[in-house]
Formats: C-alpha cells, sequence, structure tokens
C-alpha cells in the first residue's frame, strides 16, 4: 500500500458514462494515480486514448488486480458483476468505490459491507446526489416545510442508440426503479428522516428487447413512519414519453418547493446523463394565508445556475473517497445508508413481480 503522502494506486475497472468520469477525475488528481484500465470491450481503448495514452490496459479484472496490485479500485461495471469485484479488492487489502447499487440483491450487498469492514478499507458508493449543492439545498427546504410530506419524483429516459444498449445490458439483472430508483429513495430518507414502513409499486414490460422477467417501466410508492408518502417513475427505452420526464416536487403543511430546470428538463434531454443531475433553480412556494385567504408571500426563486456539471459532480466524489481514505472517516453510516435504500428498492420489485405490498 501507498505511503499516506504518496499518490493512490487506483485499478479504473468500467469504462462506460460513470468510469469514464471518475477515470477522468483520477487523471487529473495529483492524489491519484491510475495504474491500469479495466473493460471487456474496445471502451478501455477509447477511454486511454481520451486521457492521453499511457495506462496500462486489461481485458481480465483477476489479472488486472493481481499484476498491478492497487491501492484502491473503482467499480463502474454492470450491477451484476460489483458483489464479486468488490470482495476480490477487498481481499486484496484495497479500498473500494464503487458505482450504486452496491450489488444486485440486499444479501449482496451486505456481504460487501462485511468484506468492507473486515479489510478495514474504505467503500465509497456512488451517490452522486449527495455531493451536489443544489440537492442538498433540496433536500435542507424541504424539511422546512413540516411532516408530513409528499415527495413526487421520476426520471424517464426515452432512451435510443448507445444509451439504449446500456439500459437493455442494465436491465440483464435489475429494473429502472431499482437501478434509479435507490438514489431517488435515498434523497426521501435524507428529506424525512423517518423509518420506511411499506411500499407498493407497479410496472409493466414494454418491449422485447429485454429478459422476459424484467420490466423497461415502474413506479413505486413508499410510506413513512410519520406519515410521510412518496413516489418514483422510472422508464427506459425509444417508446417512452418525454412529457413530464423531470418531476422533482416536495410537498408540506407549510408549502412546497420544487426543482425547476427548464434546460435539463427540455425535450430531447431526457437521454442526456449531463441533465439527470441539473436543477437550475428551486421554487419555493409558502402555503400561510392572509385576510380573504391570500397568499401571505410570493413565491421564492433559488437561483442554482453555478451548479457543478456531471463532470465536476464525479470530481467531487471522488475528493470524498480520497478523504475518507486519508482521514480515515468513519462510513459506518454511509455504507448502511446504500444498502437501506437497497432493500427499499428491492421491495418496490418485489411489490411490481406479486402485485402485492410489501411491508419493510
Amino acid at each position: 500500500m501507498a505511503p499516506s503522502n504518496s499518490p493512490i494506486r487506483i485499478l479504473v475497472v468500467g469504462c462506460g458514462n460513470m468510469g469514464a468520469s471518475h477515470a477522468q477525475a483520477y487523471h487529473q488528481f495529483d492524489d491519484f494515480q491510475i495504474c491500469g484500465i479495466v473493460s471487456t470491450g474496445k471502451s478501455k481503448e477509447v477511454l486511454n486514448e481520451k486521457l492521453g495514452g499511457g495506462y496500462l490496459l486489461f481485458s481480465d479484472y483477476a489479472e488486472a488486480l493481481e499484476k498491478t496490485r492497487p491501492d484502491a479500485v473503482c467499480i463502474s461495471t454492470y450491477p451484476d458483476t460489483h458483489e464479486q469485484f468488490a470482495i476480490m479488492a477487498f481481499e486484496q487489502g484495497c479500498h473500494v468505490f464503487i458505482e450504486k447499487p452496491v450489488a444486485d440483491t440486499v444479501e449482496g450487498a451486505e456481504r460487501v459491507v462485511e468484506a468492507a469492514t473486515k479489510a478495514g478499507k474504505k467503500l465509497v458508493v456512488g451517490y452522486i446526489l449527495r455531493h451536489h449543492p443544489s440537492w442538498e439545498k433540496f433536500v435542507e427546504v424541504a424539511q422546512q416545510m413540516g411532516k408530513p410530506l409528499v415527495m413526487r419524483m421520476n426520471l424517464n429516459q426515452q432512451s435510443h442508440g448507445y444509451m439504449w444498449t446500456v439500459h437493455r445490458n442494465l436491465m440483464k439483472s435489475l429494473s429502472p426503479i431499482v437501478d434509479c430508483g435507490v438514489h431517488y429513495i435515498d434523497v426521501m430518507c435524507q428529506m424525512t428522516r423517518s423509518k420506511p414502513v411499506a411500499v407498493t409499486a407497479i410496472g409493466a414490460r414494454l418491449t422485447d428487447d429485454i429478459p422476459a422477467d424484467n420490466y423497461n417501466y415502474g413506479q413505486l410508492q413508499i410510506r413513512f413512519e410519520d406519515g410521510s408518502v412518496g413516489w418514483y417513475e422510472a422508464g427506459w427505452g425509444p417508446m417512452m414519453s418525454e412529457t413530464a420526464f423531470f418531476v422533482k416536487d416536495v410537498i408540506g403543511p407549510k408549502g412546497c418547493v420544487s426543482i425547476v430546470a427548464k434546460e435539463a428538463g427540455a425535450t430531447g434531454k431526457s437521454d442526456n446523463v449531463d441533465s439527470h443531475t441539473k436543477t437550475e433553480s428551486l421554487r419555493v412556494h409558502y402555503a400561510d394565508l392572509i385576510d380573504d385567504d391570500q397568499f401571505a408571500r410570493p413565491d421564492e426563486w433559488i437561483d442554482m445556475q453555478d451548479e457543478p456539471d456531471h463532470q465536476e459532480l464525479c470530481n467531487r466524489e471522488q475528493r470524498y473517497f480520497l478523504r475518507a481514505i486519508r482521514e480515515n472517516l468513519d462510513l459506518t453510516d454511509h455504507m448502511q445508508d446504500a444498502v437501506n435504500s437497497l432493500r427499499i428498492a428491492f421491495a418496490c420489485d418485489e411489490s411490481v413481480r406479486t402485485g402485492m405490498p410489501v411491508k419493510l
């Protein structure tokens, strides 16, 4: 392992959208040194060329681990490999940054956390919205709206070309409401700071291009102990509507707060990964009334024009990973939150498949 003041030698595994962005962050940070890039296809060559060339390339993850002996591993592969790859890294004494979800089963995610704890190494999960100042503000304002909260969110993607290939591959192991839903379930849990008690969900298979036992449209509903409720909707594919694909809205007794992203929410943007995190502005509405039941004050606009783009968000995630390693941060809550949001998402998946509500 590298001395505390030396660059952290990191092996990048998976070179798609997220893997390439994380690699770009490591490439530009003095505190990281990429010791190898791994993918089964040509994406590693494309990424290596984009970064100026010169990095070691591997098609086999086990071989790359053995030959490079990294201090840390960044895993951005498809979810069905996450558990195995992470545990292999921990067994070799590496820290791990892993894209969400931690694994493709709850039990698998628990085994990954157990392996991290046993190895005494850091496990950081790619919950990108936790590093976004606008989403942090969204959560903060939502918490000021009283209880219970009504949380309405979706992210439908009219995917085609390369992104439809990515989505089809993802659906070999996960549904959209599990893969994307963990982000927004995590946000809802932050907003309420209450225990989820039950979920209900529906889903539909709108294409023969995916496994027969999966679905590419889903909608989930969550009930919380404090009376709060939330819904989240996710659909992937060339047939998806772009009408109201970007809803981020929270209502409480004192008013409501909404993300208003006119640019990111415009036609043709549902398939653009950079638009998925954009907020642009928050609209805060207050429920206070005066004489004749008129509103006591106008809506407030919180301008978010200076927000980070997708690459800068990935940079912030990697700065957090660096801090976790260098400062020995306690990641117990971080890991548990990742497992809990996945547990809720899979309960929603169970509800789709059984047609029944699931108590948590």
